[in-house]
């Protein structure tokens, strides 16, 4: 009987940022209090610029972002951001899209499927994700509820099921 499988990876799905990004721009062109503040959100490439003429109004920016980022359901634990930093006469944010487990993330994975997991599913590191396989379905789906329960610093999702 063959194995079964699936990957753990950490992507953001780029439709989803793209909508999310979208949206909070057209509610600060709109919003009352966003008047006059020259208030915008700018996405290149992985990076997300929040740019404001008072630091509170550039915080205020970045909130509805958030707001629409969970919103499209995607997870905070996916954005690395700074604080609000005076450039000249504006103040900036910068928000980083953060994709991929890092090898030692993948090793805190893999330990704690290897320990409160079960004894027959097994795990392998592949560069940024990680596969877990095993004869059972039944077992495959106790890992996925013990990833999904752990409180990792970064966001997971279920991939690739064979």
């Amino acid at each position: 009987m063959a194995d079964f499988s699936f990957d753990i990876v950490s992507k953001a799905d780029r439709m989803e940022v793209d909508n999310a990004v979208n949206q909070a721009i057209r509610e600060l062109a709109n919003r009352f209090d966003f008047k006059n503040t020259n208030a915008a959100i700018e996405l290149t490439g992985e990076k997300i610029k929040i740019s404001a003429d008072t630091e509170e109004r550039c915080k205020a920016a970045f909130e509805v972002l958030k707001d629409k980022w969970v919103r499209r359901e995607l997870s905070l634990k996916q954005l690395d951001t700074s604080d609000p930093l005076l450039s000249g006469k504006t103040y900036s944010q910068n928000a980083v899209i953060k994709e991929g487990i890092s090898s030692e993330n993948a090793k805190k994975v893999t330990k704690l499927i290897r320990d409160q997991g079960p004894k027959s599913a097994k795990s392998q590191i592949q560069g940024d994700e990680l596969r877990v396989s095993s004869k059972s379905k039944d077992d495959l789906q106790a890992v996925m509820a013990l990833v999904k329960g752990a409180d990792f610093d970064f966001a997971v999702q279920f991939t690739n099921f064979r």
